[in-house]
């Protein structure tokens, strides 16, 4: 299938031109009808002599209806410009005309309607004149036709196909961004979104997100009877996990519909004030929804804009303030997150003055802060290098640490290797990172010479990375990893904490555990006996009582050879240690495992413990 909005002034035959060429009422409302008036948007497809399917999406010309409109022509890739023979161009003809080409659409048909009513060839060569202004260019192909008597309507369909020769061919693997322009709910089906799907395929059992940015455009909600894609017979707004319960298009059930396409959506499990238009349906994880952009503006100067305007994207219409940063270049403050890529095209419209501002290029979905002075001048400097196209170099360069998930949200192909986990970084950065954690590491040092190796969050806080799994990727020769800490070449402890733990136990029992003041007069204060410990040349068994890191496997081996179990004095005994050393000790053989604990306060060896419980 192939996609095609129409546009142009009211009263200028586009519901007449899409009835004829498809024998099928567009204007879904009866009031439109009553009025021959269009007010919302309209739905309508046909087959082309090639047997290529074509749908129309019919858009309201009158002036007070250009939200609608906009919500129409927003998602689609063509359009049909549509004016009529005896009135020529026309204020909403050029309103239009200025919509299409702020989002950049390259693809149209010129049709002169009405052509039974005067000579078309004035009123076409008005309207490429005005058309060649603009993204169009100056060879779109024109025809004249009269809906009425139906001449020119047989060229205009072999027009259409050398058309949808012209298009580009959709993409039907990118992630799904389904703009919704109508809710709806249907009794036994439940809610049910319509859209045009402009990239990506969707699925029945698919699950997806929905997107706010709803409550945006007038109208396309509750009112509406029938359907634009076909068939499921709308309000809301909401966000969160949504499943796809069945997919019609042209009227009829689908396994599969793939871009691009209209399509009606059965959301299962969804309330019918959770969707409205303006809304999207997005593949989990491949957009970020953010209510801060910088863009590069295509029309009125920037210095000229006023401060507050309407953004339209898709069938989304969000209200933003304007901050002018270069000559081309603004930040937008949305008042409500959308779902946005780099490279995105939107159009910026003064509602108060009726009037399109002109089209912007998304340059970045997370911008830094400006809260520094003359932040704003370098970034504008920053901005001006850059025209939208994701590119991972690039994307490193100015953010230099990312998630991969993060940059693939962007629009930003992630195909590095990532540094730690699921990070990536610029190459240049990462190395500086390495040469940093080295002299980081011997900076700790010098500052804490008793500490043996720097903790990994001390250096992460000091790096400023904002994951601890960056600094152990980080980790190279001549550093080393050892028990979340790193350490340097040469940074052992000083020789002369060393010299002191030996000169402490030299000639003493091995379970005899020096006097605090002993150890004082050694050099062996709290600090240096914090450090021993840290370094495995000391276990602290409870404050002041410190002995060899080996006690414990030793005790443990003395306290085994009394072959049964055994009192806290026999164990003294047998260590030949005071009851402030022994008490201390049992308990943290205890906690090793090494002894158990009797009903009776006894004690037994695991050695011994072990083969009791075997034979039991």
């Amino acid at each position: 299938m192939h996609v095609i909005a129409t546009a142009g002034h009211v009263d200028h035959g586009k519901s007449t031109l899409v009835r004829a060429l498809t024998g099928m009422e567009p204007d879904r409302w009866a009031e439109e009808r009553r009025r021959g008036m269009t007010i919302d948007l309209g739905f309508a497809w046909t087959i082309l002599p090639s047997q290529r399917t074509v749908a129309f999406v019919d858009v309201p010309g009158h002036e007070r209806f250009v939200p609608n409109m906009l919500a129409g022509v927003g998602p689609v890739p063509a359009a049909l410009m549509v004016v009529a023979a005896d009135e020529g161009w026309m204020p909403q003809s050029a309103e239009h005309l200025a919509a299409l080409h702020a989002l950049d659409v390259r693809h149209a048909l010129l049709v002169v309607t009405r052509s039974d009513l005067a000579d078309p060839a004035p009123a076409t060569a008005q309207a490429r004149a005005e058309l060649a202004r603009t993204s169009l260019g100056p060879a779109v192909e024109a025809v004249a036709v009269s809906g009425t008597t139906g001449a020119g309507l047989d060229i205009l369909r072999a027009a259409l196909d050398r058309l949808i020769d012209r298009l580009p061919p959709p993409d039907t693997e990118s992630p799904v961004r389904l703009w919704i322009d109508r809710a709806f709910t249907i009794k036994g089906a439940g809610t049910v979104v319509t859209g045009t799907l402009g990239a990506g395929r969707l699925r029945p059992g698919d699950e997806l997100v929905l997107g706010t940015g709803s409550g945006s455009s007038g109208g396309g909600s509750g009112r509406l009877g029938g359907s634009g894609s076909g068939g499921f017979g709308g309000s809301g707004s909401g966000a969160g996990t949504v499943r796809v319960r069945g997919l019609q298009t042209l009227g009829a059930p689908a396994d599969e519909v793939t871009a691009v396409a209209r399509v009606a959506v059965n959301l299962r499990g969804v309330d019918r004030d959770r969707a409205a238009r303006g809304d999207a349906l997005l593949t989990p994880g491949r957009f970020r929804a953010t209510d801060l952009i910088d863009v590069r503006v295509h029309g009125d100067p920037v210095a000229d804009l006023p401060r507050t305007l309407t953004l339209h994207l898709g069938s989304a219409a969000v209200p933003v303030r304007v901050r002018p940063l270069g000559a081309d270049t603004a930040r937008l403050r949305l008042s409500r997150p959308l779902p946005l890529r780099l490279g995105d095209r939107a159009l910026l419209r003064d509602p108060g003055r009726r009037h399109v501002a002109g089209g912007v290029t998304v340059l970045d979905v997370a911008p830094p802060g400006l809260t520094r002075r003359g932040a704003a001048a370098a970034r504008a400097a920053e901005l001006e290098g850059l025209d939208g196209t994701p590119d991972l170099a690039s994307e490193l360069r100015r953010r230099l640490l990312i998630r991969r998930a993060d940059l693939t949200a962007m629009g930003v192909p992630a195909d590095a290797t990532p540094v730690a986990g699921d990070w990536l970084a610029d190459p240049a950065h990462w190395a500086s990172l390495g040469r940093r954690l080295v002299e980081e590491v011997a900076r700790h040092h010098d500052e804490n010479p008793l500490v043996p190796g720097a903790p990994v969050e001390a250096l992460r806080h000091r790096l400023g990375l904002p994951d601890r799994a960056l600094v152990e990727a980080l980790v190279a020769a001549p550093l080393t990893l050892r028990g979340g800490r790193v350490h340097g070449a040469g940074h052992d402890l000083p020789a002369e904490l060393r010299d002191a733990v030996d000169r402490a136990f030299r000639d003493r029992p091995p379970f005899t555990a020096p006097e605090a003041y002993d150890l004082v007069e050694l050099g062996l204060g709290s600090r240096q006996q914090a450090a021993a410990v840290r370094a495995g040349l000391l276990i602290q068994l409870a404050p002041n009582v410190v002995l060899r890191a080996d006690a414990p496997d030793r005790a443990a081996r003395e306290l085994a050879r009394i072959g049964r179990p055994f009192t806290l004095s026999e164990a003294r005994q047998a260590l030949g240690t005071t009851r402030r050393v022994a008490v201390p000790l049992l308990e943290l053989l205890d906690r090793r495992g090494l002894t158990r604990r009797l009903a009776d306060d006894r004690r037994i060896t695991q050695e011994i413990a072990d083969p009791q419980e075997n034979f039991a």
